[in-house]
């Protein structure tokens, strides 16, 4: 194992403190905690959304916390669900009065942490609400999506929820669009290699250097099928087979497509993944309205990629293209 890194069991810790030292025109570190909430948090009257997850996926979950972005994210250790304590500390700060969304993926340990802090904060009388991301396709089958994972669509639903916050919307109005984001979304990857937990030291899983899988999830969760590595063209065609056969889209619609690196793929690569994803969509007779390349949701330092699609309505379309800033993407008018 060969990185730029301390202890290893302080790489986590140490890699939020640095975020908030080079990005404080957005964001604040929590005392005693490996979260971060917006510089001017809490915000009277406003929504506060809350994220989170265990580290490794950087910039996700803490890179998409500002204006327009999330008011607060929580990070546990790599892999690691963030434990009830500073979940509840963390919604505590950011809390202005009219409520917290709990943004969150469907995995059991964070269903487990959240919903506990969840219930620490009703007994204060603070009304929370949740959403959890699920629109990884080849985690099930579309009559189970509900248990379905999120991998990197998960950027879609917190800037669509972070946007409808900040109109002021109501707790209600604001878990809603969250909701109807992550309906409207759909996600698949492709694992190139394994990758190495700074603790261990050794790849989570064994890959040959021939061989590529295709749905794996961010943690190693097996995908629907190992084989032979494919030219580009070929494995990027197959996953827009199965994200459109799954796509509550129709001729003439509107999407927004994210083609996200894993950690180890140069963004060469993603470019040129991306032309047949925009032509896939093209020849179901979509239109692309927003694209988006580059790692948004890693898996540390595994070489693949993911694509996810999110079909737009037009207030999904008007709160995707909101203004935000962040220390991992802004977006203007």
């Amino acid at each position: 194992m060969k990185k730029l890194i301390n202890d290893p069991d302080a790489a986590a810790a140490q890699a939020i403190e640095g975020l908030a030292l080079a990005y404080p025109q957005y964001l604040r570190k929590m005392d005693g905690q490996m979260a971060v909430v917006r510089r001017d948090a809490p915000i009277s009257g406003k929504v506060a959304v809350l994220t989170g997850g265990g580290s490794g996926h950087d910039p996700m979950f803490a890179g998409f916390v500002g204006p327009g972005w999330a008011d607060g994210s929580v990070a546990g250790h790599i892999f690691t669900s963030p434990a009830p304590p500073p979940i509840y500390e963390t919604a505590q700060a950011i809390h202005g009065g009219a409520g917290v969304l709990f943004l969150y993926g469907n995995y059991a340990g964070d269903v487990l942490n959240f919903d506990m802090a969840a219930e620490m904060l009703a007994e204060e009388g603070i009304q929370v609400s949740t959403v959890r991301f699920a629109h990884d396709v080849a985690s099930a089958p579309p009559e189970r999506r509900a248990e379905r994972r999120g991998i990197a669509g998960d950027f879609f639903v917190i800037k669509v929820a972070s946007a409808k916050a900040e109109e002021r919307a109501s707790l209600d109005h604001v878990t809603a669009a969250a909701a109807k984001a992550n309906d409207n979304t759909r996600s698949m990857g492709v694992a190139l290699t394994s990758c190495v937990i700074p603790a261990s030291g050794k790849p989570i899983f064994e890959i040959s250097d021939t061989d590529m899988e295709i749905g794996m999830g961010l943690h190693g969760e097996p995908g629907v099928q190992r084989g032979p590595i494919r030219p580009a063209d070929d494995v990027a065609a197959d996953m827009m087979r199965r994200i459109l056969a799954d796509l509550p889209a129709k001729a003439g619609g509107e999407v927004a497509v994210l083609v996200n690196g894993l950690g180890a793929t140069p963004l060469s690569e993603l470019f040129i993944m991306f032309r047949t994803a925009f032509r896939s969509l093209s020849d179901a007779g979509l239109s692309v309205v927003r694209t988006y390349v580059g790692n948004f949701a890693a898996s540390l330092d595994m070489a693949g990629c993911s694509f996810t699609v999110m079909c737009l309505d037009s207030e999904l379309k008007r709160l995707l293209l909101a203004p935000a800033e962040s220390p991992a993407f802004v977006q203007t008018a």
